[in-house]
């Protein structure tokens, strides 16, 4: 695939999830090799990538992150003026990240990025926790669009984050020392194509020279 197919069509993808087949090691570090070029901060390369494919461990993670969206959800979630285009796709959306909530201990693998230092402590500032989240947010969103050109699909997810110190203790993650950021849940694809998103108009988002 062309770079603007991989950049358009790389959706969170959960109802089209393969749960029964499993991603290649080899394939997935071919993917990390790709995702550690991308930018860090002062080259620092503080990352950890943590790779979850035993199934008790799936399953005790997969039950923390449907208590987190089941959480959410009663929460209210998401919500949109009446004339907001993201309105109409919201019901579509709640029900494919149910469907995962319900099903993510079957994905055949878990990733979740980690970065060296913590901004949750007091008197951190938004230039610090930028620059924490921007050193590894990059190569995590690298890993994704590496893997969607080997075939290989995902959904970011961070409900997990909810029980952090929990799935820490599970993994072994020095929770004092690395933030967990996201976990992304991989699958081979069950088929189908993918199109770009349909997204708000940039004219809404847009600022040339003062907001």
């Amino acid at each position: 695939m062309d770079a603007q197919t991989i950049l358009t069509t790389t959706r969170s993808v959960r109802k089209r999830l393969d749960f029964d087949r499993l991603v290649p090691r080899e394939l997935l570090l071919e993917c990390l090799e790709v995702a550690v070029q991308a930018p860090t901060g002062s080259n620092r390369q503080g990352w950890q990538f943590v790779f979850v494919t035993e199934a008790d461990k799936k399953q005790i993670i997969g039950e923390l992150y449907r208590k987190s969206w089941y959480a959410y959800a009663a929460s209210g979630g998401q919500r949109y003026a009446k004339d907001d285009p993201r309105r109409e796709q919201l019901p579509r959306v709640a029900s494919s990240a149910q469907y995962l909530a319900d099903r993510m201990h079957e994905v055949p693998v878990m990733v979740i990025p980690c970065i060296e230092g913590r901004v949750d402590r007091p008197g951190v500032s938004n230039m610090e926790m930028a620059g924490l989240y921007g050193s590894i947010l990059p190569a995590a969103w690298s890993f994704l669009l590496a893997a969607r050109d080997r075939g290989v699909v995902g959904s970011w997810t961070t409900l997990h984050l909810r029980y952090e110190r929990e799935v820490a203790e599970l993994l072994g993650i020095p929770y004092e020392r690395y933030t967990q950021t996201a976990l992304l849940a991989m699958g081979f694809s069950t088929g189908g194509e993918f199109k770009p998103a349909q997204r708000i108009p940039l004219d809404g988002i847009v600022h040339w020279e003062k907001w």
